[in-house]
């Protein structure tokens, strides 16, 4: 079983690593060598609520693909390194992993750290064949990232933040009501291009609609939302867009209920954990995400995932991270193709494979190795047949959009390596 949710501190480092890394997660039916994937996320500090639900989630669904062979014939072994959302760090966290062996490189959580992990990546790759790794990056969505950043060794399984805007802007595209948005956004390269995505397609969908504000604060900084929410309500905004995650995510959405915002607060991470709690009976009818899962799932199985998963973790299922399901189930189709798990003859596996999940088909895009996936954009509700965070409430569907109306093209001139 995993550690019970704790969101660790500088003085709980220790006892919360002790607790969640004591013990990696083992095969059921294999005796062949595991597969290490090492996740270079935030496990301690303001971002850990993000963090540690992703360890959780991944320890979780290797257990479930284990028991069903692993990566062709090998148990995924999960283990966390804290990079503190630091691109620095996360230089270091790769070093360490790389001088264990690791070869399969998790991460999603900052834009900025997964520019840095392609660099250094692609640059460990040219000076050790045979030793090559992959960086599989399950949220770090700047469009960069698969077009002038692409990378053969580089995955991303969840929708670039352009194709998540596309889908959004779609939507409000059919909303005549809405005549005034403010943008609120982190001030780092992801949060700028969400700001610049959302204007730039709003104008060509939507010329009507005036941009009443565009405000950034720093990542992980601001403990108090009130000027943000003064200026916000002070706008007469009649929807609020916000690419906002882990705590930014969780303390805007608040403060906003606090000072009684009540226009659409459509937002990319609402599922943040935290700010269902946070924000209870006051988010209902109000906050929106774009994401690839909702909450009213009318699928018994996933449904049994999400009730399974918290009884164990008190971590929720497809609140934040179903995309890590995509990610392992990917991974374990590509093994099983090719009987190998050499990073190399996974990575040529994947371009091109689609899996089918609950949402629709999955397909990894060869060109950019960005995937195709269909979207959800679901509302806050209460009264749901499986609540979010212990309470009953979570985020029910509005509209699905297709895989081919959230794709966008890509510039991606990638380079290969040879293939035996």
């Amino acid at each position: 079983m995993f550690a019970k949710k704790m969101l660790c501190n500088a003085t709980a480092a220790v006892l919360c690593f002790s607790f969640l890394f004591s013990a990696t997660t083992q095969a059921a039916p294999a005796d062949k060598e595991p597969v290490t994937i090492a996740i270079i996320d935030p496990l301690t500090g303001p971002m850990a609520g993000v963090g540690l639900p992703l360890v959780a989630h991944m320890k979780f669904e290797a257990e479930r693909l284990n028991a069903e062979g692993g990566m062709n014939g090998h148990p995924f072994r999960i283990v966390g390194l804290d990079n503190k959302v630091s691109p620095q760090e996360s230089l270091v966290q790769l070093q360490k992993a790389a001088d264990d062996g690791i070869r399969y490189i998790v991460q999603g959580n900052g834009s900025s750290v997964g520019s840095a992990l392609i660099s250094a990546i692609d640059k460990h790759n040219r000076r050790n064949p045979g030793e090559e790794m992959l960086y599989l990056n399950h949220g770090a969505v700047d469009p960069v990232l698969t077009n002038e950043r692409c990378s053969f060794w580089h995955f991303r399984f969840d929708a670039g933040s352009d194709m998540k805007m596309n889908a959004l802007t779609n939507w409000i595209q059919g909303q005549k009501d809405i005549k005034k948005v403010y943008l609120i956004n982190q001030d780092y390269s992801f949060g700028h291009s969400v700001s610049q995505m959302a204007r730039d397609m709003l104008k060509e969908k939507r010329p009507d609609i005036e941009i009443v504000g565009n405000d950034f604060h720093p990542l992980a900084k601001v403990k108090d939302f009130t000027p943000y929410a003064t200026k916000i309500k002070a706008s007469g905004a009649d929807a609020i867009i916000s690419g906002n995650w882990g705590q930014d995510m969780v303390l805007l959405a608040k403060t906003l209920a606090d000072f009684g915002v009540d226009a659409p607060f459509l937002t990319y991470y609402a599922g943040s954990p935290g700010t269902v709690t946070q924000v209870g009976e006051r988010g209902v009818d109000h906050i929106y995400q774009i994401y690839a899962y909702y909450g009213d799932t009318e699928d018994p199985e996933i449904g049994q995932r999400q009730k399974d998963m918290y009884e164990q973790t008190d971590w929720d299922y497809f609140l934040f991270y179903p995309r890590l399901t995509t990610m392992m189930e990917m991974l374990k189709k590509a093994a099983d193709q090719v009987q190998s798990v050499d990073p190399v003859k996974i990575a040529f596996a994947m371009e091109g494979l689609s899996v089918d999940m609950d949402t629709g088909t999955y397909t990894m895009r060869k060109e950019d190795h960005q995937v195709q996936q269909p979207m959800v954009l679901s509302v806050m509700k209460g009264d749901m047949p499986y609540g979010a965070e212990g309470t009953d409430y979570n985020f029910a569907k509005v509209a699905l959009i297709p895989a081919a109306e959230v794709a966008m093209p890509t510039t991606c001139k990638m380079r290969r390596p040879r293939q035996d």
